[in-house]
């Protein structure tokens, strides 16, 4: 008889948190609940606000069947201090509430990020290796969380299994690092004005190996591997798909999209694209696209970072792929694919 296992996903609203619920959905021997802070519409959904102790153990306490903790919450702050503290603090919280509700946790999977090796800071060197890299020194709150669930393990908690996505690729909607949206959105509102589709960053990042996405359904189906591989326990890894040039990415998507392509031009899309107010209003209203508000829809200051990143951005895949999973995904698909369902969805203008 297989045996069922219960996940509890927390961030299910997110790109990440998203595209696990479907693949659980799809998967023989799971059952999933969801976890947000804005309501799901999953059945046995469970709405907490994590950065409140109180209100987390009474949200969770009849979650006490849970058996798996897929943890990709993430409250973004004004300042990396404020983001230690509070997303530290939310981890802490949703592992008390399923200890105090008596769920059989039996491993977490955490996700983290590039910014674990310093990106956010500076240039680091490359390929990023989860063993040789030595912490910078914090806040980080990748570090915070990582630390939780080694101690906890270490007392005879729940097992852990890391996770290290970049610049994830899906079509969850009002997701401000969701870089399908921006791109999607900029080549709507350039269709619009009859502009080029110019890459909005520095020459030498267009020509540049400077970049690498994952793709959402890929990851979830590689969280569920970390979840029950004796492989991943305790582990970190990396998981990103080959790194690409920009131009032959965005020259790809120009044909795919129909837009005619210009050169690059180093825009700071975050000030450029502040007066496209009017005519996404206007898109909304013609097409008849969620009337998610303009400043929540397109995540223009996460484009910025992505397309002036200007140093490699190359994680190491060695790792993962000789502990079992090996699964790639070409990330122009990846990306046309995204936009595609955010324009089907009424989410992005055609």
């Amino acid at each position: 008889m297989t045996e069922t296992r219960t996940a509890l996903v927390a961030g299910a609203n997110g790109i990440i948190g998203k595209a696990l619920m479907h693949e659980l959905a799809a998967s023989k021997g799971w059952r999933a609940r969801a976890l947000s802070r804005r309501p799901h519409g999953s059945s046995q959904a469970i709405a907490a606000d994590l950065t409140d102790p109180d209100a987390t153990r009474a949200a969770l306490a009849q979650a006490r069947d849970i058996t798996h903790l897929f943890y990709a919450a993430l409250a973004p702050q004004p300042s990396l201090a404020d983001e230690d503290r509070v997303n530290g603090a939310m981890l802490r919280n949703l592992l008390d509430g399923l200890e105090a509700a008596g769920s059989p946790l039996e491993r977490v999977v955490l996700y983290q990020g590039a910014k674990v090796y310093g990106v956010h800071l500076g240039p680091v060197p490359a390929p990023f290796y989860e063993d040789e890299n030595p912490r910078h020194i914090g806040p980080n709150f990748y570090f915070t969380q990582e630390d939780e669930l080694r101690g906890r393990a270490d007392r005879g908690g729940a097992a852990w299994s890391i996770l290290r996505p970049d610049v994830v690729v899906g079509d969850a909607a009002g997701n401000a690092m969701n870089i399908a949206m921006v791109i999607g959105a900029y080549a709507a509102l350039c269709r619009v004005e009859g502009a080029a589709f110019r890459f909005p960053g520095p020459a030498h990042v267009y020509e540049g190996v400077f970049a690498q996405v994952t793709d959402a359904g890929a990851l979830g189906r590689a969280s569920l591997w970390a979840a029950t591989s004796d492989a991943a326990r305790g582990e970190a890894f990396n998981y990103v798909h080959e790194p690409f040039r920009w131009r032959r990415l965005w020259e790809k998507l120009a044909a795919a999209l129909d837009l005619p392509l210009g050169p690059p031009m180093p825009m700071r899309l975050a000030t450029h694209m502040a007066d496209k107010k009017p005519v996404w209003a206007r898109l909304v209203v013609e097409q008849g696209l969620s009337e998610l508000p303009y400043e929540q829809a397109v995540g223009w200051s996460f484009g910025d970072f992505v397309f002036h990143s200007d140093f490699d951005l190359v994680s190491d895949m060695g790792k993962i792929r000789r502990a079992g999973f090996g699964e790639s995904v070409d990330s122009v698909e990846a990306l046309i694919a995204a936009i595609r369902r955010l324009q089907e969805a009424k989410v992005l203008p055609l």
